[in-house]
């Protein structure tokens, strides 16, 4: 099995720990300021800690409808989460699963968001270079979009 890795890096003026405040109501915030690309997210089984399954229903400007993911692990102190998608056609047939793993570091002035993706494909084929730099320019995106719903809700997100 061979893996594609993805790392994506966006800096932020706010403090780490406000930014994983923020990224932590993904299944909330991203549907309201990205409803083309998310259309929904819900627990299927847990309670949001590692071993929770989610599904995500994409919205039309995704070539995807939807997938099953599972949250490997949660680790607030260290503003860290960790999530595979194991389901749905998100996988196009040549992938086992996609597992990504984000942490907020602190940095001068503010924090990075990074976030790691690794494709483990099935077999040698692999996704194509166009569709690693779209998927790149998403993550960068939903990163920004949810950076300015916590910006412009400082009473929940301070």
């Amino acid at each position: 099995m061979s893996t594609v890795t993805l790392e994506v890096e966006v800096p932020s003026q706010f403090p780490a720990d406000r930014v994983f405040k923020v990224f932590s109501d993904f299944d909330t915030i991203a549907p309201k300021v990205l409803p083309q690309v998310f259309k929904s997210i819900e627990i299927v089984q847990g309670n949001g800690d590692a071993g929770t399954i989610k599904t995500l229903t994409f919205g039309d400007a995704v070539p995807f409808t939807s997938a099953k993911f599972k949250v490997d692990g949660l680790d607030v102190s260290n503003n860290s989460y960790s999530y595979s998608f194991i389901e749905g056609d998100i996988l196009m047939g040549i992938l086992d699963s996609i597992s990504y793993h984000v942490k907020v570091v602190p940095s001068d002035g503010g924090s990075v968001f990074k976030q790691t993706v690794k494709y483990n494909c099935k077999g040698d084929e692999k996704p194509a270079e166009e569709f690693l730099k779209k998927e790149k320019e998403l993550y960068e995106n939903t990163y920004k979009a949810l950076e300015a719903y916590g910006v412009a809700h400082p009473e929940t997100y301070n």
